[in-house]
């Protein structure tokens, strides 16, 4: 198993199966996968999860190993049945009989695809490739050829292939595609062209059609009825409703998180690397901020933190030092809260990746931001820390930002006060990712960088409360910076 893995966790105690994890489902094709499980292969089926078949594959006994094929030409195809019933190759885009990915393999042949695997797991140009280059000897499988009917056996990428395929399937029951229907008032079989797009860190969504127009649900993720109020959600979008600050929102339903938008067609995310991109997204913060928008809830930064440490359910941090990163990032907070001068309604979430570039109807470039789920009454230079944290910037990225958004007039208070903000934003984050890793949900890089921000901005920060409360010498600064530049 690898993606959606959680789905297959009700076998174990259904059918008292072992699940073989493979970390690397992402990078790598399923040749990878099978060699996790090389050392079970004796007298076994081999079966692609994404396989819909009309007539049951299976046999109580099998009296030879086969590779299914069917016999519909496909140009994809490596091979094509001879007179024999051999697997000959064929040249690429020449056609050959549809591969099916199913195969029963007795005991002989699966000693001989696990020496296979072993080879050919060892080479970095086998990263893609499909497990049956296994079955390849002298331009032709190992095993012969088990042809079934093209209408019998049918490869299932969307929900409406299945639909098509097998409309009473247990699997095209959906409250989400129940929502739609009732938003738009339309029958299941009107909502067409749904598309998984890519999983977010929080939610998970998926692009539909209806009544002619494109929309994106969104489904909340594991574990985020813990962590986001979809109360206070639904208040912030009727706040910012028709102020031309976010995508166009449909439905939202406060209770369970699920919300339709309007789909923008041509979108491109900020690039934090881009300058005019940097100008254009500080500006439009600018004027959000300068709104001065109110609502009935805040954003807790600190007891945030707290939080999302609680729902550790008493384990430990998998970081050595986490009590002294975290007084550290915590010794600010006097600081920070001494030096607010309005609180107003904060986006909280302001990254690069929720800034949406796209074309009107005019064909001119307007910019919106989306997903307002953590938004809340904060102090509004909050927003340029997470914008920083989420770009991995450096010092000196951050310094430029700053002086983006306040047009070179920042004083030093509110740029040290943006320091501890984004110590504060790296523990925060930390702790989500260490939330989110017991649940399963692993965020590798990103995890490591963001304690790093709360370790390093938490002493850039005091080190420059040294050196304006004057108990650091020109000379002290003087190396402070050589040691910075080493």
């Amino acid at each position: 198993v690898g993606f959606l893995k959680e789905k297959y966790e009700y076998l174990i105690d259904k059918y008292k199966v072992k699940l073989i994890f493979n970390p690397n489902y992402a990078a790598k094709n399923n040749l990878h996968s099978l060699r996790l499980v090389a050392e079970y292969l004796s007298n076994t089926y081999i079966v692609p999860c994404d396989i819909w078949c009309d007539q049951n594959p299976f046999s109580r006994h099998e009296l030879y190993s086969w590779y299914m094929v069917s016999d519909i030409v496909d140009n994809d195809s490596d091979v094509r049945v001879n007179r024999k019933m051999e697997l000959v190759s064929v040249p690429k885009l020449s056609g050959g009989n549809a591969m099916t990915g199913i195969a029963y393999l007795l005991k002989e042949e699966c000693v001989l695809v696990r020496k296979r695997l072993e080879e050919l797991c060892q080479d970095s140009r086998n990263d893609n490739a499909f497990w049956e280059i296994t079955l390849y000897d002298n331009g032709k499988m190992i095993v012969p050829a088990r042809v079934v009917h093209a209408f019998d056996v049918a490869e299932i990428n969307t929900y409406e292939q299945l639909r098509e395929l097998d409309e009473e399937s247990n699997h095209l029951k959906s409250d989400a595609l129940d929502v739609i229907a009732d938003v738009f008032h339309v029958h299941v079989d009107e909502i067409t062209d749904i598309k998984v797009l890519k999983k977010g860190m929080t939610n998970r969504s998926f692009l539909f059609s209806c009544e002619g127009e494109e929309y994106i649900m969104r489904i909340p993720g594991e574990g985020t009825e813990k962590l986001i109020n979809r109360r206070q959600e639904a208040c912030v979008y009727r706040t910012i409703a028709g102020l031309g600050l976010c995508d166009d929102v449909v439905y939202l339903n406060p209770e369970n998180g699920y919300k339709i938008t309007k789909y923008l067609r041509d979108v491109r995310t900020a690039d934090p690397k881009d300058c005019r991109d940097l100008n254009q997204c500080m500006e439009k913060l600018r004027d959000f901020h300068s709104m001065h928008l109110e609502v009935g809830h805040e954003f807790n930064l600190y007891g945030q933190i707290e939080f999302y440490e609680s729902l550790w359910s008493g384990e430990p941090s998998v970081f050595k030092d986490y009590q002294e990163a975290k007084a550290g990032v915590l010794s600010l907070k006097t600081f920070v809260e001494s030096h607010i001068e309005r609180k107003t309604l904060t986006h909280i979430d302001a990254v690069p990746d929720n800034f949406l570039f796209y074309r009107n109807q005019k064909g001119e470039e307007e910019l919106r931001l989306t997903d307002w789920e953590y938004a809340g009454m904060q102090d509004p230079h909050l927003d340029l820390a997470m914008f920083c944290v989420y770009s991995f910037y450096d010092r000196e990225q951050v310094d430029q930002l700053i002086d983006i958004y306040f047009e070179e007039k920042c004083s030093w208070e509110n740029r040290l006060k943006i320091y501890c903000y984004i110590a504060a934003c790296g523990l925060l984050w930390s702790n989500w990712c260490e939330y989110k890793r017991s649940l399963g949900v692993e965020f590798g890089e990103y995890s490591l960088k963001q304690y790093r921000f709360a370790k390093d901005y938490y002493r850039y920060a005091l080190q420059e409360m040294e050196i304006h409360s004057g108990e650091q010498s020109p000379e002290d600064k003087h190396q402070r910076n050589a040691y910075e530049e080493e």
